[in-house]
């Protein structure tokens, strides 16, 4: 049976919460703790930055969010949906039908042209993007003519500009994405994230992205700061600059 969308309450205003939740990797004196009683709420059509020093949970929380790794303990809601819940076919629908991931490692499948690996999510949920979306999304991001080439016939930076247009094609209620600026030169890390900052002003959907970079949190409504898998604070509307210092002194402290 198919997910059931009727099952979100869309007056929760809320696109994803977690509550209480912590993730623990091994077990006995060498088990480490990723994620440490973290409790948020993220509302829809936002978008929140995530960063932290090396190590502090950040790709962990992400995870953790979308519903790509269960928590140890706590639990995470997708639009007002309890995912602790739901068996892994249910999961996986959820995921297909309300979130869009980007991933580090592009995760593209490497038998499949630039257009296939764009329109993949699309035909494991069954559904089809809208077609004037589709060429706006891949005009914007430099990819009309790739649209025939397979992932190792591009660069690094242009397979994640695959994995970004992937991720947005479907109009996800919910991005994801983990450091989706990372591989890419400046001019195209700016062109990606004033479309991420689009989906949001123009098409009222959430966007939630890791990143280490503070021009690329500034674009984003909110910044969020993780230190030893805990939110440690919090920036509303900040600047590249106060971005950059305050992560310095995190840093420092840490």
């Amino acid at each position: 049976m198919p997910f059931d969308k009727s099952r979100v309450s869309a007056e929760t205003g809320l696109a994803s919460r977690l509550d209480a939740v912590t993730k623990t990797y091994g077990r006995g004196p060498g088990a480490v703790t990723a994620l440490d009683n973290v409790t948020l709420d993220i509302r829809r059509g936002s978008f929140t930055a995530v960063m932290g020093p090396s190590g502090s949970g950040k790709s962990t929380f992400l995870h953790c969010a979308a519903g790509l790794d269960r928590p140890t303990s706590g639990v995470v809601h997708l639009g007002g949906v309890s995912l602790a819940g739901l068996n892994e076919t249910k999961l996986t629908e959820l995921r297909r039908s309300r979130v869009g991931f980007v991933f580090q490692s592009f995760n593209l499948v490497s038998s499949l042209t630039v257009q296939q690996n764009i329109d993949l999510p699309g035909r494991l949920s069954g559904t089809r993007a809208e077609r004037g979306w589709r060429r706006e999304v891949v005009d914007r991001l430099g990819l009309a003519d790739r649209l025939g080439h397979r992932p190792a016939q591009l660069s690094g930076g242009q397979q994640q500009r695959v994995a970004i247009a992937r991720a947005l094609v479907t109009r996800p209620d919910v991005l994801f994405a983990d450091e989706p600026t990372g591989a890419l030169d400046v001019r195209t890390a700016q062109r990606i994230l004033t479309l991420l900052r689009s989906v949001v002003d123009e098409t009222g959907q959430t966007v939630v992205m890791v990143t280490h970079d503070p021009v690329a949190a500034s674009y984003a409504d909110s910044v969020l700061f993780l230190t030893d898998g805990r939110i440690v604070d919090e920036m509303t509307e900040p600047g590249a600059d106060r971005i950059a210092e305050h992560m310095t002194r995190l840093e420092v402290r840490g």
